[in-house]
């Protein structure tokens, strides 16, 4: 019997493990340390400020570290320290400790949230104390001053980023217009949407079918070039016209925009294992955040996936 000629096994490819990144929550120590010493100067107006951030900043030197006042503020430096921390039983140590110094403290819950909870529901509750530590810490009177530009001073992002977290719980354990109602109220706090709120948003309106409340999102942010905010307001046209004209129109404009789009949600191109941690725009990384996020509500449209096939050269 004849051996069949041996054959070298290819070794599989393993994905390259990307580089943990800094978690960019830690940045917000810079901002806090700038907001400090701003405040302990006195500036006849805002030219005189504008002119003191210049010279600071060609300085070169580094931004002085403020130092705590209050056990909350003392709690929050614990807590940059830990999303600066990279190992999670350091991070969550941390987050405890940062517990124990105030019970204020927003960022302390998000990230025991992230990376402790055995549980969707254990990190709803999570999310929720933080959201109630948040309120507590910023005060009715914060909220009243700081609506519209709610993400710009920096003691609200805890709060916020807390608020973000119990939302997605809740639309995890299908309590969808609670969830629904949470992201409303982001925007109206911050219309700017540092946090990419109204990307969520209106994908959960769309699911819901409040195509009307989505119609209004979409004008808000008419602007909005990203391809979540164009394939899937081509989307909406589609499932209210069909192939109309202004669909067509529509989807010329996004695929315009990313081209990349539809080869994911067509299976031209498989999806990576792992999102990319960092997403671009108008290119492929921004694609795959795309489908992973929305390729659903594409794939559950009657008609949709054909329409976007005939579209393609």
């Amino acid at each position: 019997m004849s051996k069949k000629p041996y054959r070298r096994r290819r070794k599989s490819k393993k994905p390259k493990k990307e580089t943990p990144q800094p978690d960019r929550r830690g940045m917000d120590k810079m901002m806090d340390d700038l907001g400090r010493l701003l405040e302990d100067k006195e500036f006849d107006s805002i030219d005189d400020i504008n002119a003191y951030l210049q010279q600071l900043m060609a300085s070169g030197q580094p931004i002085p570290t403020a130092e705590p006042r209050t056990p909350l503020e003392e709690a929050q430096a614990v807590m940059y320290d830990a999303w600066d921390a990279h190992a999670p039983k350091q991070r969550i140590r941390l987050a405890r400790k940062a517990l124990s110094i105030s019970e204020d403290c927003a960022d302390a819950y998000v990230l025991l949230a992230e990376e402790s909870a055995r549980s969707i529901e254990e990190a709803k509750e999570l999310y929720a104390s933080g959201v109630e530590a948040g309120e507590r810490a910023l005060g009715e009177e914060a909220f009243a001053e700081y609506e519209g530009h709610f993400w710009g001073v920096t003691k609200t992002r805890p709060y916020m980023r807390a608020r973000a977290g119990l939302a997605a719980c809740c639309w995890g354990l299908n309590q969808r217009e609670e969830a629904i109602a949470h992201y409303r109220e982001m925007l109206r706090l911050n219309p700017g949407d540092n946090q990419g709120i109204r990307y969520t948003l209106l994908t959960c309106l769309l699911e819901e079918g409040q195509d009307k409340e989505a119609e209004k999102l979409l004008q808000a942010y008419e602007d909005d070039a990203a391809a979540m905010w164009l394939y899937t307001e081509a989307l909406l046209i589609f499932r209210k016209e069909g192939a109309s004209r202004e669909a067509d129109k529509h989807l010329s404009e996004a695929l315009a925009f990313n081209p990349h789009v539809p080869d994911y949600l067509l299976g031209r191109r498989r999806m990576p294992r792992q999102l990319p941690q960092h997403m671009g725009f108008g290119d492929e990384t921004e694609a795959a955040h795309y489908v992973a996020e929305a390729g659903h509500l594409w794939m559950r449209q009657e008609g949709a996936l054909d329409w976007l096939r005939q579209k393609m050269p």
